[in-house]
């Protein structure tokens, strides 16, 4: 599980950062790719990685603002052409499958692909598979602005082969049932409980990611223990009111909000054009004050989200 940060600014694009999107690779667990917003210019910066569009198949949108959705219509057209055939999700506010359908189709543009359209009205569970659940919950933007909750399912713990040795159960395609928990009968009749010969299960990792807004009560249940809370970042702590006037939050907003949800990670993100250079710095050591674990993410860092805590690895392309 690794988070890929393909737009780290807010508003408009910039020389050194474009506008919001961040990458949610799962080729190890599920063999896809999900984008969280898609600013314009996104398949350019995709093209500026290894991430393939054909593995994307879910888009959270975490709101209208159009720098947050300008990319949509180009990636999705992108994919038909790419190679991408399999159905696509899209999840967001109501008024995204409008915008899409009515670019597309001024457009006259054609996909390979079918686009499922999930409009979310309501918090609280929204997408579940057999590794992950997907949970929203609404913001205060001004405008109608979600935060999503991934949480991945436990991990069965490791079958436990030596005292299966010890116990003389014979190796073999017995194993993998015993895997799964399963209980079965040997040749010599006894009957094996697999959940006996399984080591602890291994906690699921928890990634929130928040859409654009100002402090709000809702953040809190969001980002509760996540190992990474993906927070904006719009302005410092000095430029609290501004925050406030235009729905956004500041550096040290966020870290209170990491502190008190005890998340084990604070990547600081959608950071204004005002703050270029050493003012990056000055806002990563502001919310470090607060929360030592925090980071300011740049356009092309990319995350790993490892099981143990302590192994968190922050890369450039």
């Amino acid at each position: 599980m690794k988070l890929e940060f393909l737009g780290t600014g807010s508003g408009v694009p910039g020389k050194f950062r474009n506008v919001a999107c961040t990458a949610l690779r799962l080729l190890d667990e599920c063999n896809s790719v999900w984008l969280f917003d898609c600013g314009e210019g996104t398949q350019q910066q995709i093209l500026r990685s290894n991430l393939k569009p054909r593995k994307i198949n879910k888009i959270f949108i975490t709101h209208l603002h159009g720098d947050h959705i300008f990319g949509l219509p180009g990636l999705l057209s992108s994919r038909s052409f790419q190679g991408g055939n399999t159905p696509l999700t899209i999840y967001g506010p109501k008024g995204i499958k409008k915008y899409v359908c009515v670019s597309l189709g001024v457009s006259q543009t054609k996909l390979a692909y079918h686009i499922n359209f999930v409009e979310l009205t309501k918090p609280g569970k929204i997408m579940e598979n057999n590794k992950f659940t997907v949970y929203m919950d609404t913001l205060d933007h001004g405008i109608t602005s979600f935060g999503y909750r991934v949480v991945e399912h436990d991990h069965p713990g490791q079958l436990l082969v030596n005292k299966l040795k010890r116990d003389h159960v014979p190796s073999g395609p017995i194993y993998g049932q015993l895997k799964q928990g399963k209980t079965v009968q040997l040749k010599d009749g006894r009957k094996i409980n697999g959940k006996d010969y399984l080591g602890p299960s291994v906690k699921g990792r928890i990634i929130a990611i928040l859409g654009d807004t100002r402090k709000n009560n809702h953040s809190y249940g969001l980002a509760k223990n996540a190992d990474v809370l993906v927070h904006e970042s719009t302005f410092a702590a000095e430029d609290s009111k501004l925050a406030h006037d235009y729905y956004h939050s500041t550096n040290v907003q966020a870290a209170e909000l990491a502190k008190r949800a005890h998340v084990k990670r604070l990547i600081l993100t959608h950071i204004s054009a005002r703050y270029t250079g050493h003012m990056n710095r000055v806002l990563q050591k502001q919310a470090q004050k607060v929360f030592r674990n925090t980071r300011v993410v740049n356009d092309f860092d990319m995350i790993n989200v490892p099981f143990n805590k302590h192994d968190y690895v922050i890369s450039k392309k």
